[in-house]
Parts: structure tokens; sequence; C-alpha cells
């Protein structure tokens, strides 16, 4: 239990779910908080090795079922989502990606093949995937991708550029998508492949603790079942961010938190004009606030959980959650920045690290406008994205 959960929201926990949650926390602990500050410093992490920690304990691809997955809820996997953020946003990004954009992808759409070839090594951490839909003029609007694959005999020859791919540097597999005459469709592509590079985007200020780049495909050669077979259209790779914002929903609560129970720490111990910061109304009134905001937002990652789990779980519903939670996780880091006055800003504490990261979890998978834009549609039955 967490000291600014002030509803009492573990009794709503399964056991099993607890066990989870303490296990990821726990590996977080020992693997990630010790060197995460060095990490974001050298804008450098060891990927691989996570990697391989997290599949050793079933973290990655979590909630599929099958392949070496271990087939846990969707609160669970939440759970470890906002354990791993409350390490740092970026290595949560690791396993998102890996398991809700690359596996899942290939799990939902691809062929047996594909899916015996990739996901038992994928869940083990041995193989790194990564998820090519934006490009460098095309982030909000992927239906303008200018991406192509064409026939040519039975083969596909992809030509294009990814950018701000996650784990792209250093990933053995690539899931791309690319506009063909038949419209939208998606392809496994493994990085070795002639015609593939990957370059890494460096002068980042944020999410510094993980691996980004750019993937260029220039002529790119595949066989006919490098294809994903039952993806067909933008609805595919759509499905497939919905899954990973669900992971987001929960995963902005850990980085809020870390940075809650961290204001909490300095403040209750941190003395000026002879009492410690917490005796200060202006102070409890922050702090009050912020920990209202952790708890509502709890509450809905949690019923979005619940839904998922039932098969309920609509992509604007989704939306909510992102829209809301990520919001109010960096109003929050940027309260308790306030808090530790220049402490904040210190690498010495994770606030300001949160803070950066979560300016970019507000961006990738959805900007909070195009959210406010599905849940404007889902309101008015209007869109607004023409």
């Amino acid at each position: 239990m967490t000291p600014v959960d002030l509803l009492d929201l573990d009794g709503s926990l399964t056991e099993e779910e607890r066990q989870i949650r303490a296990v990821v926390r726990r590996v977080v602990d020992d693997l990630v908080r010790p060197h995460v500050a060095g990490w974001y410093e050298a804008g450098q992490v060891p990927a691989r090795d996570l990697a391989r920690e997290f599949g050793k304990l079933g973290l990655l691809g979590m909630h599929l079922t099958g392949y070496g997955c271990a087939g846990s809820t969707a609160v669970a996997y939440g759970l470890a989502c906002l354990e791993l953020e409350a390490g740092d946003s970026g290595v949560r990004s690791l396993v998102s990606v890996q398991g809700s954009l690359a596996m899942y992808a290939i799990w939902r759409y691809g062929s047996e093949e594909q899916k015996q070839r990739w996901l038992p090594a994928m869940a083990a951490g041995e193989a790194i995937g990564s998820f090519g839909l934006t490009e460098p003029d095309h982030g909000s609007d992927p239906a303008s991708m200018a991406t192509r694959a064409r026939r040519d005999g039975d083969d596909w020859v992809l030509d294009g550029s990814k950018m701000w791919i996650t784990n792209a540097p250093i990933a053995d597999v690539a899931v791309i998508w690319a506009r063909t005459d038949d419209g939208v469709r998606g392809f496994v592509v493994p990085m070795d492949t002639p015609g593939v590079t990957a370059r890494e985007i460096t002068r980042k200020m944020s999410l510094r603790a993980s691996s980004t780049g750019e993937i260029a495909l220039d002529e790119v050669r595949l066989p006919a079942d490098a294809r994903l077979p039952d993806a067909t259209g933008l609805k595919a790779p759509l499905s497939c961010l919905t899954e990973a914002r669900h992971g987001i929903v929960w995963g902005a609560l850990g980085a809020a938190r870390d940075c809650l129970e961290t204001a909490l720490t300095y403040a209750t111990t941190r003395t000026q004009f002879g009492r410690p910061l917490a005796g200060f109304q202006l102070t409890q009134a922050k702090l009050a606030d912020m920990a209202v905001e952790w708890n509502k937002g709890y509450l809905l990652a949690l019923q979005l959980g619940r839904l998922a789990d039932g098969g309920k779980l609509r992509p604007e519903q989704v939306s909510v959650g992102k829209l809301n939670n990520v919001r109010e996780a960096l109003a929050i880091a940027r309260q308790c920045r306030t808090i530790l006055g220049a402490n904040g800003v210190s690498g010495d504490y994770p606030v300001m690290r949160h803070a950066n990261n979560l300016e970019s979890v507000l961006t990738y998978e959805g900007t909070s406008e195009i959210h406010q834009l599905v849940v404007g549609q889902r309101l008015t039955g209007v869109s607004a994205f023409t």
C-alpha cells in the first residue's frame, strides 16, 4: 500500500494482483532505481539486459496467452506498468512497445508461423521488437503515411521511413505499417534485412533512458509470408495503440506516485522557518489536491482494467484514461517540483526526470488533442478529424 492511497484502493485488488505488483516493484527497486539517474544523464540504457530480466519474470507480453506469454489479467498488466513507470517512463516504454505493440500485432494479426518464429523469443526478452507507424511527416494522421509496399512477383518491396520508434536501434524485428494498393497492411520485418537501417535519435530532453530511433526502408524485399495476414486497414495498427494506451493509463500513475511520495518525504523532513514544509497550509493544500487527483486516476485505471478483463473495453474509454491520467500525472510532477524548490531540478531526485518523461508520454500514443477529439466524437456523434 502507498501512503497516497487515501481510499483504501489496495483492497480492490485480488491477492494475485497484489503479488504481481510486489514482484514488479522489487525488480524495479533492484534493477532500475539504483541506476536510472545515470542512464538518464548518459542517454543510454541497458535495454537488452533489462528485457532478459523482465522476460524471466513474464513481464513481456504478459497479458497475452500462449507462445511463452504469461496470460495475466489486464489489471495485473496495468499494475506492472504502474510499478515500471514509477522507476522510469522509458523503462515502461520498453515493456509496452515490446508487449502491447510489437508482440500484440503478431499475436493478434500474424500467421501461426510468424507467432512461433517470434513470440516465444520476444516473451523471453531474447528478441526485441519495435512498431513502425509514425513517420517524419505523419504522426497524428497515420492515414497519410508515405511508406509504401508494392508487389513484385511473389515478394513485397517496402520503401519509406518511420520516426520516433521506441526500441528501433536495438530491435531484432519491426512491425512496419505501409500503404499498398489494397490499403494499409502490416509486415514483420527482421531488422537485418537488406535495405533496413536504424538510426539512434540523440539529444532528447525526455525519455533519455529509452532507445529511440528512425527506421529507413530502401527497396526492402520481403517474402509474401512477411505480411500479417489478418491485418487489413488502419483499424489493425490503431487496435495495437489501444492496447498500449491501456498500459499508459496505469503507467503515468506510477510516475505521479513516485513524484508525490518524494515530495511527501521531502516536505516532512525539510525544515524552513522553524517547522517542516509539511506544516505549512499551502504545502498541505498542494499535497491534498495531488493525492485526490492520483486516487481519481487510479479509480479510472481500475475501471478500465476491469472492463478490459470483461471484454467490454472500448477505444474511446481508453482515450478518457490516457487523456486524464497523463495530463494529471504531469501536473502532479510539476507541482511536486515546486515543493522541492531548487532540489526539484536536481538529478538526485526523480521529480524533474519524471516531468520531462511525461512530456513525451503526453504526446505519444495519441496527443491530448487527439484523445479530446475521440471523446468529443463519442459525445456528439460528429467527427472533427476531417
